[in-house]
């Protein structure tokens, strides 16, 4: 009988995590920093990949300097190479009540486990917060590289627990008073919270971050089965409503719903980022190596 392999992680599959080694975060910009990492700037530098020529000057380093060129035009000439640069992954992770509502926490942890790791994988710094109560600091895993730290990451994501009434907005300025560097945002939230969202998402693109979005619902969030007289009640607020007319309100809730989605997209949209709305219960295979693939976010 053959012997049964040991799951590394409880939340992804031996499997998905070996197909994710294959795979990289495809940013829609170059938001990089000078540190070596897979990703390439625009800015010259070191690396095995040509660029360009460019006229020598005094003082250059004659390595550089394209002999074959020169005996045949009898001047010199400097090749550049494009420099390759770290682009910090930030993961900022929903961790009020309302995300621990039929597996959207598990979710928002497995995709943030999914990203941590093809970030390591490209030698990219990756730091994870997980934002609960408003009154404490979050949790976090602070900026780490590489194969090595990868059950660091996956042990810190599986001791990750939803409860606090924490908003985007202060989740947000709470990462960004901890975190420096360039490079790429990843929010996983449902988005049901109070006030704007324009504001997080401009501090976030104000300090260098792509922002990426993925508003995370459950099914009965996209599409409730409501009848009857009902008490509401706010899982982060403890705030009651009570409805008569719930048939009324349903059709309210769907043209709400979608005017967020909306907002969502326009918000990232408008700052050179992406945004997409995901289902609790949709296939975490088909959402990494279809979906996310096919929209561009991973390659």
């Amino acid at each position: 009988m053959a012997e049964d392999v040991k799951q590394f992680t409880s939340l992804l599959d031996n499997s998905i995590l070996s197909r994710l080694e294959r795979m990289r975060i495809a940013p829609r910009r170059r938001l990089t920093n000078r540190a070596h990492g897979e990703h390439l700037s625009g800015k010259g530098g070191t690396s095995i990949e040509f660029s360009d020529f460019r006229d020598y000057v005094a003082g250059d380093d004659l390595r550089f300097v394209d002999w074959n060129m020169f005996s045949r035009l009898n001047r010199p000439y400097v090749k550049q190479f494009r420099y390759e640069e770290q682009m910090c992954v930030v993961i900022i992770i929903d961790a009020s009540t309302s995300m621990s509502f039929d597996g959207k926490f598990q979710r928002a942890c497995q995709l943030a486990g999914a990203f941590a790791q093809m970030g390591l994988l490209s030698l990219e710094p990756v730091s994870l917060y997980a934002c609960g109560p408003s009154d404490q600091q979050p949790a976090i895993s602070p900026p780490c590289t590489g194969r090595v730290s990868r059950a660091r990451v996956f042990q810190f994501l599986e001791n990750l627990k939803a409860g606090g009434d924490s908003s985007i907005e202060s989740a947000v300025e709470a990462v960004l008073r901890r975190h420096r560097g360039r490079g790429i945002a990843i929010v996983l939230s449902d988005f049901l919270t109070f006030g704007g969202l324009g504001r997080p998402f401009n501090l976030l693109f104000s300090a260098g971050l792509e922002v990426c979005a993925i508003q995370i619902l459950s099914p009965t969030e996209i599409d409730p089965e409501l009848t009857g007289d009902l008490r509401f009640v706010d899982s982060e607020t403890d705030q009651t409503l009570d409805v008569s007319n719930v048939g009324e309100l349903v059709s309210l809730y769907h043209d709400r719903r979608r005017e967020l989605e909306r907002e969502l997209d326009e918000h990232c949209r408008r700052r050179r980022g992406r945004f997409l709305t995901t289902r609790s219960d949709d296939p975490i295979e088909w959402l990494l190596f279809d979906r996310l693939r096919r929209q561009g976010w991973l390659r």
